[in-house]
């Protein structure tokens, strides 16, 4: 089996996840798409970051109908900050006999050399990119690349939280069940 490692905080989960995760599940040649919830991602501060396993449930939430995604708490386990390298590394010890790629938008593609052992990385795993704009992909650091051209929203999770403390309504950019509990746990108040 071929899964797609879509890696992220998922601070919270929003409709634009969703949609590329969905798309990649359907448009490609992988058979699965994980969303890999990252404690703490180690290119970004984490004072804003719900409880992992908070935001892991809110994941679960948002998916829990759709067969092909699945979601994945493998590096709570991890020593932290955790490194996507060494995460391949330990699902390919765990899960001896799938495939593994890498999912990312073109923003996060193009800090690849910035990430512990990407050289690694590059040559071991296939990378499906779907494009952000105002990113284009100009070099492809020698990796296996898929450039996608999955739908976009222009939303995000920081805009998200941000509506949230103030009261206002992120309905349809955020899942019902995802938002309810959100709602019933005051989160990002």
């Amino acid at each position: 089996m071929r899964i797609g490692l879509y890696f992220g905080s998922f601070n919270p989960i929003h409709t634009g996840h969703l949609i590329i995760a969905n798309y990649v599940a359907y448009n490609t040649d992988l058979d699965k798409v994980w969303f890999v919830v990252s404690p703490q991602n180690p290119l970004k501060t984490s004072s804003t970051l719900l409880n992992e396993h908070d935001r892991f449930h809110l994941v679960e939430l948002a998916i829990k109908d759709e067969p092909r995604l699945r979601a994945s708490n493998i590096e709570f386990s991890l020593p932290r900050p955790s490194f996507t390298v060494d995460t391949l590394a330990f699902m390919g010890e765990k899960f001896p006999t799938q495939e593994f790629a890498i999912i990312m938008g073109s923003d996060s593609f193009q800090n690849l050399p910035r990430w512990k052992n990407y050289m690694h990385i590059v040559q071991h795993y296939p990378i499906y990119v779907y494009r952000r704009p105002g990113h284009d992909i100009t070099d492809t650091y020698g990796a296996r690349v898929e450039i996608l051209n999955a739908p976009m929203l222009d939303i995000s999770a920081t805009d998200i939280r941000k509506w949230i403390k103030e009261g206002k309504s992120v309905r349809y950019m955020v899942p019902d069940g995802v938002i309810n509990y959100i709602q019933e746990n005051n989160y990002f108040r």
